[in-house]
């Protein structure tokens, strides 16, 4: 790692070891345009600093979700092209909107859920996916809560 200042910069080698990528998955990206050296060496070595690690761990997991390499390339242009305010502000709405939705929907729930034998409901909950038991954990503390800002 190569210090530029206050700046940490990696060698193709060492972003390639903290990515869990190789060095050709470097190269490659690199030729794609999916992530681009921050400068290089006097010898024309490429360095990458740590904002390109963490994009490159965003790939990962974008791979690992099986998105493909140019809709990898598409979510990447959006996020680094940044959301407008508007754009933001329409999000936080729709959500709002939909939150509302689902506490109506979680209010009519609840007395039934309540009524339930305790084995039924135990078992309704047990055949929930985990992301969807995940998220409505999450609902329920979001309600219970509201946002932390």
């Amino acid at each position: 790692m190569i210090l530029d200042g206050d700046i940490k910069l990696y060698r193709i080698g060492e972003l390639a070891k903290a990515g869990g990528v190789s060095e050709r998955t470097i190269d490659y990206y690199t030729k794609l345009g999916l992530i681009s050296p921050e400068k290089r060496t006097l010898k024309n070595y490429r360095l990458y600093s740590h904002e390109t690690l963490l994009r490159l761990q965003r790939i990962n997991d974008l791979k690992q979700e099986k998105y493909t390499l140019e809709e990898i390339r598409q979510t990447l242009d959006k996020w680094d092209a940044g959301p407008e305010v508007h754009q933001v502000s329409d999000k936080l709405t729709y959500l709002e909107l939909h939150m509302q939705q689902l506490e109506r929907e979680v209010n009519e729930l609840s007395p039934l859920i309540q009524k339930m034998k305790p084995g039924q409901a135990r078992h309704l909950l047990l055949n929930l996916l985990p992301q969807g038991a995940a998220c409505i954990e999450a609902i329920r503390l979001f309600l219970e809560q509201g946002p932390t800002l």
